[in-house]
């Protein structure tokens, strides 16, 4: 049977909270959220969007072992253990910290403007068949996000891979305190939430603010082609970091890009990691895909896990739904091919994801459309930063353009007429018009910020277009 990740004496002793009842093993995990919590997890009542304590009995109706409450919470009708603390998020962390200081892992954390998850996910990959892996779930890389993954951390881990979000400055530290990363990456700087920001200078600050947390000589792992480098080098030095570890195309990048063949699926890949030349093969199309395998390989070789098998695993990169996936309808009169980027949009992630697209060939997709929704907390900069999109939906060969609110509409005035495919305030308004354009033989990205709800339009055209696989399928048996 598999040790319990909490038994109820280490769940008092480790949040000071009182438990009421006889509360069995944690044997599964740790949860927030009653709609994907399993039998035997601990059910943690955060308050969000809504009350957690609202959620109680659905806890237990789901078969939680029991539930961490705000101690002056009066229950109706109590039908399981009680675990009674002054603040549930308070008691949530101190879990956290409970759990990292369990154990002997190597903890790698992940920050910067884009590629956080894609990097962590990666790791996550190169890492598992190496020993015992513990990594984020999702992006959970917020205020509770980070002691959530903690606390679901089993005693036995080998690697723990810690994502790590903000949008305003002072978020990392505190995460990063409780981390206590021994390697810490930053993917890139760029203006992301640019609208909580002075400047850029001021979110590579914030990114910086990660080595805040690193173990006493702990290793930071920095883009040697981004033009902050300098800047978190010298943060990572302050903070006591004992080696710094460039990667990208420089040169002076101990994690170095010799070459890279890309194509529609994926990348095959040619890098000097730490003095040792690897050939593997990216499973994933996109340069950012290959820059940031260099950082997962250097911090892989790091942590002590064997670098040339870690590469191998990066074949079976996929990039994940909304952030990159790819879904292909074969259909009467030519194929469809569906890229789904509607989790989010920056400046960086939308060039990439141009750029990506532009991988596609012809001869299979001969039109491109790019779907695009407005980039969201770009402050006073938005409308110029949505109109330097122009030149990368130039350079992918975007034949027609659909674009929805009111930044994006910059853009839209920006591209040729015979470019303009149609423009709505709202991702709703342009539903139709997406519907009505998209041919056999089209190539399809949809990205915008979450706020813009791009993700209806993905799930509206993958309705439409599982609709028309459907019928060739039954017209093609008749």
């Amino acid at each position: 049977m598999a040790e319990p990740l909490w038994t109820s004496d280490a769940l008092e002793a480790a949040t000071g909270g009182r438990l009421q009842g006889a509360a069995a093993p944690i044997l599964g995990g740790v949860s927030p959220d009653t709609r994907t919590l399993e039998p035997g997890d601990l059910f943690v009542a955060l308050a969000s969007a809504r009350d957690g304590h609202e959620f109680v009995a659905k806890a237990f109706e789901r078969g939680a072992a029991a539930v961490l409450v705000r101690e002056d919470w009066v229950a109706e009708k109590t039908t399981g253990p009680l675990l009674r603390v002054p603040d549930p998020l308070r008691a949530l962390e101190a879990l956290g910290r409970a759990a990292r200081r369990r154990g002997t892992p190597r903890v790698i954390a992940v920050t910067g403007s884009v590629g956080k998850t894609g990097t962590k996910e990666a790791l996550r990959l190169c890492l598992a068949p190496q020993g015992t892996t513990h990594a984020s779930e999702k992006s959970y890389n917020n205020h509770w996000g980070v002691p959530l993954t903690l606390a679901r951390m089993p005693a036995a881990t080998r690697f723990a891979v810690i994502e790590i979000g903000m949008n305003h400055a002072g978020e990392i530290a505190p995460l990063t305190r409780m981390a206590r990363p021994h390697i810490a990456i930053v993917t890139t700087v760029a203006p992301v939430h640019i609208e909580f920001f002075a400047s850029e200078e001021a979110i590579a600050d914030a990114k910086g603010e990660i080595f805040e947390g690193l173990e006493p000589g702990g290793i930071a792992i920095l883009n040697r082609d981004n033009r902050h480098f300098e800047r978190l080098m010298a943060r990572a030095l302050r903070c006591g970091a004992g080696r710094i570890v460039a990667f990208g195309e420089s040169a002076q990048a101990e994690a170095r890009l010799i070459g890279a063949d890309s194509d529609d699926s994926g990348s095959t890949v040619s890098a000097s990691i730490l003095g040792r030349v690897i050939a593997y093969r990216i499973g994933a199309p996109g340069q950012h895909y290959v820059w940031n395998s260099l950082a997962v390989l250097a911090a892989a070789a790091l942590a002590g896990a064997d670098v040339a098998a870690a590469a191998a695993q990066l074949e079976q990169v996929r990039a994940p739904t909304g952030r990159g996936e790819r879904v292909r309808y074969e259909l009467a009169d030519g194929p469809v091919l569906l890229i789904d980027e509607s989790y989010n949009a920056n400046p960086a992630s939308v060039r990439a994801a141009l750029a990506a697209m532009a991988q596609t060939p012809r001869s299979a997709h001969p039109r491109r459309i790019a779907v695009l929704g407005d980039m969201r907390e770009l402050g006073e900069r938005s409308d110029e930063l949505h109109r330097e999109l122009a030149g990368p939906v130039e350079s992918a060969g975007i034949d027609l353009l659909l674009a929805c609110g009111p930044h994006m509409a910059q853009l839209y005035e920006r591209v040729p007429a015979g470019r303009r495919g149609h423009y709505a305030a709202t991702s709703d308004a342009l539903r139709d018009a997406l519907l009505a354009a998209v041919k056999p033989g089209d190539a399809v990205m949809i990205k915008g910020s979450l706020g813009t709800r791009m993700g209806p339009l993905v799930e509206a055209l993958k309705t439409r277009l599982s609709e028309l696989r459907e019928q060739r399928a039954i017209a093609a048996g008749s």
